[in-house]
């Protein structure tokens, strides 16, 4: 038995297929769309926050970050000049190296029970020994003849030099001070008369 399929129905078929065909075809135009603009909104937003940091840049700094920048710098310049040691050393240095040769004449002095002198002047000093009613000069470690450190002077009077001597029991001749000088720096070194040498800085 046949069954008859009517026209009209063929039509109606066609019609919704072309219809159908046309919503997904619209569709995928609406999405293509959608995605266009979408990238296209996303290349703006990027190309302007790209202007806007290239304005910034071009802008630069302000006149107060520019001051804290220096100020900065300054603090660490000045912490830097500051822990380079001074290549001359310290005047106490200069003291320290004079009073501990200062007292090895004296001991010396009582070890070989003969007389040992001292002479100072602004620019250095050195030793002398007691020879045939005489002072001749010493010229062995630690006696060699010494001058300051560049800058260093000493204050030694009008004379320009003293000068004093141990005698075969240590000591002293007359008691002694002598004050170095440098850039403000001052350091005092001081014989008393039982032959005890002090450094006053």
């Amino acid at each position: 038995m046949r069954t008859s399929i009517p026209a009209n129905s063929e039509r109606t078929s066609k019609a919704e297929c072309a219809v159908d065909a046309r919503s997904a075809q619209q569709g995928f135009r609406s999405c293509a769309r959608s995605a266009q603009q979408g990238f296209r909104s996303c290349a703006r937003s990027a190309q302007q926050g790209f202007r806007s940091f290239a304005r910034s840049a071009q802008q630069g700094f302000t006149l107060l970050e520019l001051m804290v920048v220096l100020t900065i710098i300054g603090f660490i310049s000045a912490a830097v000049v500051l822990a380079i040691p001074d290549p001359r050393g310290r005047v106490i240095e200069d003291a320290d190296r004079f009073a501990a040769r200062v007292a090895a004449a004296r001991d010396e002095a009582v070890v070989t029970a003969r007389p040992l002198g001292l002479w100072v002047s602004a620019s250095g000093y050195g030793f002398q020994r007691r020879d045939g009613g005489q002072w001749t000069p010493l010229e062995e470690k630690p006696f060699v003849t010494t001058n300051w450190k560049p800058g260093t002077r000493a204050q030694v009077g009008r004379d320009g030099r003293l000068q004093i001597g141990f005698d075969g029991t240590g000591l002293p001749t007359d008691a002694l001070t002598v004050t170095l000088a440098r850039e403000g720096e001052r350091v005092s070194v001081s014989i008393d008369m039982a032959g005890k040498v002090m450094v006053d800085g």
